[in-house]
């Protein structure tokens, strides 16, 4: 056909589209359409955003669809109008070949709500195929002596439109030999025939022509021509005929390429060679040669390819019996293809949620699936399940469709991702199955706290330690993931001795580890409380708490504190009384010393370093006492000189030293006696100046009572003051006892030693000088700390008084 004949209607076409394209209701969720073929692409069908309630700017927003079975698209939505249009052009033959009813069935669905709508579009059939012999020319072979009213079968047309536009009749061009007749069979088909009206004379005319036309009735009418030529031959006046017009047979699909499925035979009542038959199979359009063929010699029908069921469920095959002369017959054979379970079933995901929050309610939708097997009855019956104990079901939607709904709660904890599968099996003997995995991720909430690794901590650090240092670090652990397993840790504010704990110590928020902001000292800090906060990044945040004990170390870092005897700020070195009727073992005086460290640190432990009369006295080891070793002799000089030691047992060991100067006499005159016959003989300015220094001696000894006096009322106050401040703050609790000194042992010693006797080694007079008071029942405090570098280098004190610090006197 050409194009102008085809499309020359058109314009009507359309209107009939317009006719046909109303929707009918066929039952809930379900749309009819009726639309011819051949339309032009993006040709309307339907208004199926109206159907389905809809707006067309909402088909987008709801997720509206066409979901086809496994062939080419034929229909798309447009966005703007809502409505059903084609994809291209629809040819009818080639979708539903000779079907009465050409009927296109897909699923539309709206994804928001998972709803699924069938719909069926019929293609109503237009006449644009003429009917086709599929050869033009036809040769028929007539013997002279066939006798009048012979009929001779004819090529019969085929026209792929259906009704009014398929085949309706055939024409015979004039001729004076020859007319046309039709042959129906038990189906209705009709089949033309050449008749013979008159008697034929190969040596009047050997070859007739004439045309046969094969015509439909549709609009416009369309044609086709077979040109005829008879040949007259002699004598064949006998066509083959077939033992049965037509032949049946069922097989099963599937069988081996080459199967023989039957045997045709045709006989010839002739003799010779007019009697020799010849099989063909007549020219048929599709795929029907391709699939058999026909052995000319045998009749036997044999397979050229598999058969399909559910391609086609039967075949219709013409074959032609010819003798030698080319006489011929026709006759048909059946070929009806059996079912069996051959395909296994086919598993759609139709729509998918790639991931599922934890703890979200049973039944929230997972997938929607669609089952379909391509095999009938029992064989194309589809049940399909959730293998393994997993948390889904599955339930029956409309047709084919399931949806995987979950059975309960999830929890990503224990299980992050489900790996699920889903097995469709039909109802075959033996069933086929088909296993569909579907992987599924739960997203995780918040739901878990971090958990620190341990109920509570303790740490230790030494004292001293550089500022910066790490302490100890923390670790808390989230299950959750992401952002809500991000763990920020924090230190509880608090006060530490009045401070903001934050000015102690931090922490790393990431790493959780602790650092020392200054260097600690035991002896004001023992040990921090501190409380631990982990927390979480969720929305809303979780957190957990967690107490950690820090213990300060003590480490040997403060040399033993001289007490008593003090040093003179004058320069001028104290002297102790020893009177020359001392007994051996006579107390001559007692080091008083502290260490505040603690423990082992703050043992003490005193030794005479060196003295100027080796074996005149004695040390006690632990109590710091100078006893006179032997009685005194006159030989001894009158200043012995006195290094005393005084050590801890830390590690290593620190220790101070302290230089005493004992004068042997047995009251300060005779002290001054003995000192002023050491002299040369004085002058009588000398004299005087002994007088204003004996004068100067008693008034200061007034003046430094008072000032004992005065001095002992403020100390005590300020003492009393500390102790009530220590008390509130909970330190008096934490010093050590070595840190106090023995108040009554001092007190008593005090007593006896009212005042010293200070000698200035760099001068040429004798002078009396009352040093600084000590008292030994007050308390450490601090500025008598910042003395301590003075104190512990006894080495420098040595080389300031000299080692002979008698020799000017």
């Amino acid at each position: 056909m050409t194009d102008s004949a085809r499309f020359q209607n058109r314009g009507a076409l359309v209107l009939l589209c317009a006719l046909l394209g109303t929707l009918c209701k066929m039952g809930s969720g379900q749309v009819r359409y009726s639309v011819p073929e051949e339309l032009d692409k993006g040709s309307f069908v339907g208004n199926i955003a109206e159907d389905l309630r809809l707006e067309p700017q909402q088909l987008a927003g709801h997720g509206v669809r066409i979901i086809s079975r496994g062939r080419t698209q034929l229909f798309v939505l447009h966005p703007r109008s809502g409505s059903l249009v084609t994809a291209d052009r629809i040819d009818r033959e080639e979708l539903c070949a000779q079907s009465a009813q050409c009927l296109v069935k897909f699923n539309i669905l709206v994804e928001d709500k998972l709803k699924i709508f069938e719909v069926e579009v019929e293609v109503t059939d237009i006449n644009d195929n003429a009917p086709d012999f599929l050869t033009q020319d036809m040769e028929i072979k007539i013997g002279e002596l066939t006798t009048p009213g012979t009929r001779f079968p004819l090529k019969t047309a085929f026209d792929p439109d259906v009704g009014i536009n398929s085949l309706q009749s055939y024409q015979l061009s004039h001729s004076d030999f020859f007319s046309l007749a039709m042959k129906s069979v038990s189906d209705g088909t009709k089949y033309p025939q050449l008749v013979l009206e008159r008697a034929l004379d190969r040596e009047d005319k050997e070859l007739h022509q004439v045309v046969l036309v094969a015509s439909d009735a549709g609009e416009p009418v369309h044609s086709g021509n077979l040109y005829i030529q008879v040949v007259v031959l002699d004598a064949n006046d006998n066509p083959p005929v077939f033992t049965q017009p037509e032949y049946r047979v069922s097989v099963q699909e599937k069988l081996p390429v080459g199967t023989r499925l039957l045997t045709v035979n045709a006989t010839d009542p002739d003799e010779g060679f007019n009697a020799q038959v010849s099989y063909v199979l007549d020219k048929m359009p599709g795929k029907i040669a391709q699939m058999f063929s026909l052995n000319s010699v045998t009749g036997d029908i044999s397979l050229l390819r598999n058969l399909d069921y559910e391609d086609a469920m039967f075949h219709e095959i013409k074959i032609e019996a010819v003798d030698g002369p080319g006489l011929l017959s026709e006759a048909k054979i059946l070929v009806t293809v059996l079912d069996v379970n051959d395909n296994a079933p086919e598993v759609t995901i139709t729509s998918l949620t790639g991931s599922v929050p934890e703890e979200t309610t049973p039944g929230r939708e997972v997938a929607l699936i669609h089952v379909h097997d391509r095999d009938s009855g029992q064989n194309g019956q589809v049940t399909v399940s959730v293998l393994g104990n997993m948390p889904f079901n599955l339930e029956k939607s409309i047709g084919q469709y399931y949806r995987l709904v979950t059975a309960r709660s999830l929890d990503r904890e224990q299980v992050p991702k489900y790996n699920i599968t889903l097995r469709a099996t039909d109802g075959g003997i033996p069933p086929q199955t088909t296993d569909t995995h579907i992987s599924l991720q739960v997203t995780d909430t918040n739901d878990n706290p971090p958990a620190f690794t341990h109920a509570s901590y303790s740490a230790f650090i030494q004292e001293n330690n550089p500022r910066g240092a790490s302490i100890f670090c923390v670790t808390a652990q989230d299950p959750d993931s992401t952002e809500n397993a991000q763990v920020t840790y924090a230190l509880t504010e608090e006060t530490v001795q009045g401070s903001p704990l934050s000015t102690y110590v931090s922490i790393n928020s990431d790493t959780g580890v602790l650092y020392a902001l200054h260097s600690f000292d035991y002896e004001q800090v023992r040990d921090l409380q501190l409380q631990v906060t982990a927390c979480d990044n969720g929305k809303p945040p979780l957190s957990s708490n967690v107490s950690l004990r820090l213990f300060i170390l003590d480490q040997n870092d403060n040399v033993p504190e001289i007490l008593y005897p003090t040093l003179p700020t004058d320069g001028s070195t104290g002297v102790e009384l020893a009177p020359r009727s001392a007994e051996p073992g006579y107390l001559v005086t007692k080091v008083v010393a502290v260490d505040r460290d603690s423990g082992q640190n703050a043992w003490l432990s005193y030794r005479l370093l060196k003295a100027s009369e080796p074996g005149l006295f004695s040390v006690g080891l632990h109590t710091g006492e100078v006893h006179t070793a032997r009685a005194l002799l006159d030989r001894d000089a009158l200043k012995q000189s006195l290094v005393v030691a005084v050590q801890d047992h830390g590690q290593p060991p620190l220790s101070a030293t302290v230089t005493l100067t004992v004068a042997i006499a047995d009251s300060i005159p005779d002290v001054l006696a003995d000192l002023g016959s050491l002299e040369s003989p004085a002058s009588p300015g000398d004299s005087d100046l002994t007088l204003y220094l004996v004068v100067a001696v008693a008034v200061v000894s007034c003046v430094f009572l008072a000032f004992v006096i005065v001095l002992l009322a403020v100390r005590l106050r300020r003492w009393h003051t500390s102790r009530l401040l220590q008390a509130s703050a909970g330190e008096l609790a934490g010093l050590p006892a070595s840190h106090f000194v023995g108040v009554d042992g001092v007190q008593a010693f005090l007593q006896t030693y009212s005042h010293e006797v200070s000698l200035t080694a760099d001068s040429r007079k004798s002078h009396l000088i009352f040093p600084q008071p000590n008292y030994a029942d007050t308390l450490i405090s601090q500025d008598s700390c910042k003395k301590r570098e003075f104190l512990s280098n006894p080495q420098s004190l040595l080389e300031d008084k000299g080692a002979e610090p008698f020799s000017q006197f």
